[in-house]
Formats: C-alpha cells, sequence, structure tokens
C-alpha cells in the first residue's frame, strides 16, 4: 500500500517535471533557429542575394534597368564584405529575366567596379562622388552595347540611356538611405519620413523583380503591393498608408503600363486601412477590400474584378499570418506609433537611469571627502605635545645655548633640571605673556650665565608658537567645516538621484485614464506626462489647444483633477504655444495647505537712502518659505553691502537644497575668512513649512521675534553670536508650530534700541503688538514703525526693519468640478 501510495505521488510530479523540461526544450530550440536564421539572413548576405536577385530582374519603361547599379554601389559602400554576393546576384536575376539585359548588368557591374577603383585612389570623399560614378558607368555600358551591336548610336538610345542613368543617379542616393534598412539586424534610430519614403522606394522596386509571375491567374507583384500597403498601414495610419500606396503603385506602373491604376487602387486601400486602423488587422483588410472594389469597378469596369478581389484577398491572408511582434519592430522605427513612443521613453529612462547613476558617484565621492576630512589624525595629542614643546625649547636654544660655553654643563650633565626650568619658563611666559615669577626668575639666574637672553628668547618664540597653533586650530576648524559642506553637498546629491529614480516610475496607466476623462467632457488634450502622484507633492504637465488667454487650465480642468485625484491642484506655470501645433505647455501641482502674507517697512538711520538692514522673503522649491533679515554692521553703504551679501549667499545656498544649519555654517565661513576686518553681520531666518505650518527659527545674533496668537503674544529667541565672529559655532534651532490666523513678526535690533526712556524694552514691544487692532501684515508692519519712531520724538538713530508675516489657509480659488465617472485607480498613490 505505501509503495503503491508513493508511485502515485512520485508519477504526477515526474509528468510535470517531463513538461517543463519540453516547454524549455522547445523555447530553446526556437530561440537557437531564430538566431540560426538571422545569421544566415545577416552574416552570411542570403538577404542581400534575394534583394540583389529580385533588383536584377527589375526593368522599366520594358526596356531600362536602372537599379542594378545603385544597388551594387551602395552594398559596395557599406557593406564591402557582401558585394561579391550583391554583383552575383544581379547577374543571376538578369539572367533569369525575360527582359535580356544580362550583358548589360555584366559590362556596367565590371565598369562600375573599375571606375571606383580610379576614383577611390584619387578623390578623399568617394560616397559624394558615388552617384556620378554610377551614372558614367551605366552610361558608358549601355551606349557601349549599342555602338557594338548597331554599329551606330541613334538619338532614342542616346536618349534612353541618359534616362537610365540618371533614374541610377537618384536611386544611388535613395539606395545609400534605405539598403542598411533591410542589410542591418539592427536599426539604432528612429527613421525619418525621407527614409520611410526610400525604404518604401526599395521595396517597391524589388518588388518589380516578381513582374510575371503569375499563379492561377493571381499577379504576385499585385499582391505583395497590397500586402506592403497594408503593414505601412496598419503600423504608420493613414498618412503613411496612403504615402506608401502612391509610390509602390508608381514604381508598378513604370515597370508594367498595364498595372497603371493600381496607383489609384494602392493609395486609396492606404488611406481607407489607415483610417480604420482601430479595427486592428481586420479593419485594415476591410479597408483595402473596399479600395479594391471601388477602384476595380471604376478602373477597368469589373471585367477583372474576380481576379483583384482575388489578390487582394491573397494579400489579407499574408497579412493575418504575418506574426504581431514582426509588426511592432517595424512600428518602433515609424513616429508617430505607440510602439515609436514606448521606444523612446525606454530610451529616456535610459538616459535617466544613466544621469541618476553618476549623481549617486558624485554623491558617494563626496560623502567619502566629507569623511577624509572628519577622519583625526593618526598621532596622539600627548605626544603631538610634547613634541611641539621640544619644536619650541629646541628653538630657543638653537638662539642662545648654541653658543654659550656652558652648553655642555646644561644640556649634557643637567639635562633634566635645565630641560625642566626651560619648560617652566614657557609655561609661565604662556599663562602671563611673559616671566614675573620673582622665584622663578632667582632659580634661573642661579642655573644660566645669559638669564635675560633666554627669557627674551623665550618670549619671542611664544608668539610665533600661538601663531602656529592658531594656524592649526583654524586648519582642523576649516576641515570640520569644509567636511559639513562637503556632506551636505553629498545630500543634496543624493536627494536629487532619488528625484531621478522617482521620475522613472511609470503612470501609462493613469495617464490613459486622465486623458480619457478629460477628452470624454470635450477638452482638447493632446498628451500628458504624470511625473508624481504622492500625496501633496503631485506633478503633472500636460498639452492643451491655445484658448486665447480664457484661463480654460486654471478654471477648467485644475478643478477636474481636483476631482479625480481628491487633492486641490493649481496651475504652476502655463506656457502658450508651446508647441508647434499651436498647443499650450500647462504644468499642474499640489496646492499648499498654507500661505504666506508678508508686510515690510524698513528706513535707515537719520532718513538716509541707504540702510544697513536687508532682508529677503523666498518661496523654496521644497514647499518651504524663507524670512531672513540680516543687519551689517554700523550703518550706510558698507553695512548694506555686508547684510545684503550674507542674504545673497545665504539665499543661493538654501536653493540648492542644503540643509539651512549647514547653509549657515558655510555662509558663516566665508564671512569669516574672505576680509581681516571686523565687519560682522546678524541673521534672523524663520523657516515656514507650507505643508504643516511647523516653523525653524535660527537667529544669529539677532534680537528676539514674536508670534501674535489672537490675545497672546509668544517670544521667540536663541543666543548665537553675530556672523563672521568665529569660525565654528553650533547654531541654536528654535522649532514652532504655527497655526492659521498667526501673525510672526521679525525686527531687527534699531527696532528694541529705538525707545530710550524705555528699561524693559520687550515688555514695551508686546505691549505694542497686544494694542494692535488689525491683522493686516502690511499695516501692523507700517503701525509699529510709526509708534517706535514716535517713541524716539522722530529721531531715527539706527537703521529699522520690521518684517510682519500671516500664516493662512490657503482656499483654492476654484472649487473641484466632479467628473461623474471618475476612473478609480487614479485615487490611487503610485
Amino acid at each position: 500500500m505505501i509503495r503503491k501510495a508513493a508511485k502515485e505521488m512520485i508519477e504526477p510530479a515526474r509528468s510535470v517535471m517531463v513538461h517543463e523540461r519540453l516547454i524549455s526544450f522547445t523555447s530553446g530550440m526556437l530561440t537557437k533557429a531564430g538566431k540560426t536564421t538571422q545569421a544566415i539572413f545577416y552574416q552570411w548576405g542570403l538577404l542581400v542575394a534575394v534583394v540583389g536577385f529580385l533588383l536584377g530582374r527589375a526593368m522599366i519603361l520594358s526596356e531600362l534597368t536602372p537599379f542594378v547599379l545603385p544597388f551594387l554601389a551602395a552594398v559596395y559602400m557599406l557593406k564591402r564584405e557582401k558585394a561579391g554576393i550583391a554583383a552575383l546576384a544581379l547577374m543571376a536575376g538578369a539572367l533569369t529575366s525575360y527582359h535580356g539585359s544580362i550583358a548589360f548588368v555584366i559590362v556596367a557591374i565590371f565598369l562600375y567596379v573599375l571606375m571606383q577603383k580610379v576614383v577611390g585612389r584619387y578623390v578623399d570623399k568617394s560616397t559624394k562622388a558615388l552617384p556620378y560614378t554610377v551614372f558614367a558607368a551605366s552610361m558608358t555600358a549601355r551606349l557601349g552595347l549599342v555602338f557594338i551591336l548597331e554599329g551606330t548610336i541613334t538619338n532614342y538610345a542616346l536618349m534612353m540611356a541618359t534616362v537610365e542613368a540618371g533614374l541610377s543617379f537618384i536611386l544611388t542616393m535613395i539606395f545609400l538611405q534605405s539598403v542598411p534598412l533591410v542589410t542591418s539586424r539592427k536599426v539604432k534610430q528612429p527613421l525619418r519620413n525621407e527614409e520611410i519614403v526610400c525604404l518604401i522606394i526599395l521595396l517597391a522596386s524589388v518588388m518589380t523583380g516578381t513582374v510575371g509571375w503569375v499563379i492561377y491567374d493571381v499577379t504576385v507583384e499585385h499582391v505583395l503591393a497590397r500586402y506592403l500597403v497594408l503593414i505601412f498601414a496598419f503600423v504608420g495610419g493613414a498618412a503613411i498608408g496612403s504615402t506608401v500606396g502612391v509610390v509602390t503603385g508608381l514604381i508598378l506602373s513604370l515597370a508594367s503600363v498595364a498595372s497603371l491604376y493600381q496607383m489609384s487602387l494602392l493609395a486609396f486601400s492606404g488611406l481607407l486601412g489607415g483610417l480604420l486602423k482601430d479595427g486592428k488587422k481586420i479593419g485594415v483588410g476591410i479597408g483595402l477590400l473596399v479600395g479594391t472594389l471601388l477602384i476595380g469597378l471604376y478602373g477597368e469596369g469589373g471585367t477583372n474584378l474576380g481576379v483583384t478581389l482575388l489578390e487582394s484577398l491573397a494579400a489579407i491572408a499574408i497579412f493575418m499570418l504575418t506574426p504581431r511582434d514582426l509588426i511592432g519592430k517595424l512600428a518602433r522605427y515609424i513616429p508617430g506609433t505607440t510602439e515609436y513612443s514606448k521606444e523612446q521613453q525606454q530610451y529616456l529612462r535610459k538616459i535617466r537611469d544613466v544621469t541618476a547613476g553618476r549623481v549617486e558617484q558624485f554623491s558617494t565621492l563626496f560623502q567619502t571627502l566629507s569623511q577624509s576630512f572628519q577622519a583625526s589624525p593618526d598621532t596622539d595629542i600627548p605626544e603631538d605635545a610634547e613634541r611641539e614643546v621640544d619644536y619650541f625649547l629646541s628653538n630657543v636654544t638653537e638662539k642662545t645655548c648654541q653658543t654659550c660655553f656652558k652648553k655642555e654643563k646644561c644640556w649634557v650633565q643637567n639635562f633634566s633640571s635645565t630641560y625642566e626650568s626651560m619648560q617652566k619658563l614657557m609655561k609661565e611666559t604662556e599663562e602671563r605673556g611673559e616671566v614675573t615669577s620673582q622665584l622663578l626668575l632667582s632659580e634661573w639666574k642661579k642655573q644660566c650665565i645669559k638669564p635675560e637672553k633666554v627669557i627674551q628668547a623665550i618670549e619671542h618664540e611664544h608668539g610665533h608658537f600661538q601663531a602656529n597653533q592658531k594656524l592649526k586650530r583654524q586648519v582642523l576648524e576649516s576641515r570640520k567645516l569644509v567636511a559639513d559642506q562637503l556632506l551636505g553637498v553629498s545630500r543634496v546629491m543624493g536627494d536629487f538621484a532619488k528625484e531621478i529614480q522617482k521620475e522613472k516610475q511609470a503612470h501609462h496607466h493613469q495617464e490613459e485614464q486622465m486623458l480619457e476623462a478629460l477628452r470624454g467632457v470635450g477638452l482638447e488634450v493632446g498628451h500628458i506626462d504624470i511625473y508624481n502622484l504622492e500625496k501633496g507633492n503631485i506633478e503633472i504637465e500636460m498639452s492643451i489647444s491655445f484658448d486665447q488667454g480664457h484661463g480654460q487650465a486654471e478654471k477648467i480642468i485644475a478643478p477636474m483633477l481636483s476631482d479625480l485625484l481628491k487633492e486641490t491642484i493649481v496651475v504652476k506655470a502655463e506656457q502658450a504655444s508651446y508647441y508647434p501645433n499651436g498647443y499650450s505647455h500647462i504644468s499642474f501641482s499640489s496646492a499648499k495647505k498654507f500661505v504666506i502674507e508678508t508686510g515690510i517697512a524698513n528706513v535707515a538711520k537719520g532718513g538716509a537712502y541707504v540702510s544697513g538692514d536687508s532682508y529677503s522673503t523666498i518661496e523654496l522649491g521644497a514647499g518651504k518659505y524663507a524670512i531672513a533679515i540680516s543687519d551689517g554692521m554700523g550703518n550706510g553703504e558698507r553695512a548694506h553691502l555686508e547684510s545684503n551679501e550674507t542674504l545673497q549667499l545665504l539665499q543661493k545656498v538654501l536653493q540648492s537644497g542644503i540643509e539651512e544649519t549647514v547653509a549657515i555654517k558655510s555662509v558663516n565661513s566665508v564671512l569669516s575668512l574672505r576680509t581681516t576686518d571686523e565687519i560682522f553681520s546678524t541673521l534672523d531666518l524663520a523657516m515656514i513649512d507650507l505643508q504643516d505650518a511647523t516653523a525653524r527659527f535660527l537667529k544669529i545674533g539677532s534680537i528676539p521675534s514674536f508670534i501674535k496668537r489672537g490675545d497672546k503674544v509668544i517670544k521667540i529667541e536663541a543666543s548665537n553670536l553675530p556672523m563672521g565672529i568665529i569660525q565654528e559655532f553650533d547654531v541654536d534651532v528654535v522649532s514652532e508650530q504655527l497655526k492659521p490666523g498667526d501673525l510672526l513678526i521679525m525686527m531687527s535690533d534699531g527696532i528694541f534700541e529705538a525707545p530710550k526712556h524705555v528699561e524693559n524694552k520687550e515688555m514695551w514691544v508686546r505691549r505694542m503688538i497686544n494694542e494692535l487692532d488689525t491683522t493686516d501684515p502690511q499695516q501692523v508692519a507700517d503701525i509699529m514703525l510709526e509708534k517706535v519712531i514716535r517713541s524716539g520724538r522722530g529721531m531715527i538713530e539706527d537703521d529699522m526693519t520690521i518684517i510682519v508675516a500671516e500664516v493662512k489657509r490657503n482656499t483654492p480659488k476654484w472649487a473641484a468640478i466632479p467628473l461623474y465617472k471618475s476612473p478609480k485607480l487614479l485615487r490611487k498613490r503610485a
């Protein structure tokens, strides 16, 4: 029983394994067969042989074969190793053709190769001279054969030879562009319109090689021509389909005058098939059948309508059997197709990945540099201090003891006591600036015969020693500052790389749903690109038809998007008639939950024109709002330049994305290192998050700020020295949660110093804020400045600046417009 149960369990598992191995073996065989087929067609030159054979058979105007030399010349210039195969295939095609031009083909090929050797030796750019070489070889071969066979050259023969050579001249330029498209395994770039036409001319020329092939009254070239139209109409639409029909029909009519009406049939069928391409393959096939019926009845009166319909049905059957993958590969190179757009997006995605990778590498590099600057020296601090003392004393003894006759007694016999005594003198000098201890002096005079000279040398050398120590400290501080700056840059670049990676996320499904929803209500929307669907940070771009400035994007599209995404969406930027078709480019983003309204009032000392105070209000890209006041030391133009430069530096660093504390340290470093003058600046900075109204205050030597919340006044203060005094300092950051309706009041120190008669100036400012009967920021700033000036009896003894910011909830200007068929997936955040 156990063996039977085990057998029953093993048999299904064994059958599954056999099935998986069979599938793996089959897929492997198919892959191997595909690679072998590609190798035969492209590497071995079978495709070149087939095309050459058919072009060798091709003929137009009943006696001209202008396709031979252009094809050979193109292959000779582009795929020289396949030129022999092309020549043999052309001669084989001419040998089996009905026009009997084998002699002309052989002579023309021989003359072309000979002329090309001569031209390649004396002409640097032989590609530009190639059409002329083909023209000369064709003309010489045709006229030479006529003269040999007929003994004379008539005007008709000269005219036909010229026409044939002229066509060869034109076809050479066409084949130079189209031959690589059929001889290369992979086409790297999408096709331009000119290249598409050149490819169609080449394919139509190849089809003329099948003239005379008939299977049960079905003409092969008609079937192939209609199949070609079906393929391009299905891939490229009505424009490409009708173009292919016109070009193919024209070349076929030149090969056989009886096929003249085919041009109308193919062009009309290509147009109808392209218009019906939304019906997939069946729709394109119906377009060909309708075109065949209409043009067939009109062209030949219905006498051969049955044969014409049979040819169309044969083309449709081949078209239906064509693998979708093959059609998709062709569609990737035709502009305007979905496959082309996906190929372009994939290319852009690769570029974005490469860019993000490089940015991450730079981020890692800056982080490594930061760590190397932060690394402490390898030497131990005690040993380093002892070494410094040794260097100090060696410099002193070099100037004093080196020429003394008691050198051996002091530094050989009594080394320890001499070294200890000099070390005490050094320590005394370091603590007091000079040797003042009488006990130490008396002991040293007993020990040394030149005590004053040694003490003077110690005091003189101590100045150099202190300068050296200060320089080392500055170097260490600078190393730490550079490390912090590099780390800040590394974080910014790392965040930037993440943003690039975020853009890589595909939102194709949401874009299609949004496009369908907007077009469903009658809006003319070209395309939509969704960059981010994260709540509070939505970024969408689209193209819409120009609305003559009526505000369609702000009044209609943004409210609709607000309903679709269940979040208030506003117009971020608008560029009218941005695209060549006249459409406008619109950028949409999430509306911030809070907005800041500011009022500013300032005055210079004595009512002068230039104030030493500078201020700035900056809306940063990360959804933050910065308010800053800088007070330069003193008054006038120099103080204004100092404070203004401080704010400019801070603004540039903050806009780069570096965190505010690192930004302030960087600005302080620049201010402290750029000049030796004692010119300092204060900085009062408030960073407000517009999403949650949290505020961070960084006060560098500035006076307190105040928040008025109803009847309550909140003081914000921090203790930091002014910028530029010292290189290394810790920034004291104060955080505060703001609420809608709050008034943030920031001011320079001139406001506090104005009322001379007031002892408790903080209480005086609080009372002045409490007595305000308005909440308008500009009115508050003006009223406070006026009261401060009046309190000083009209005297303005210092620069004064007041910035008042009111926090408000962002109320959208337009209400959301509901869409009753809103796609559900749009409400999900990708």
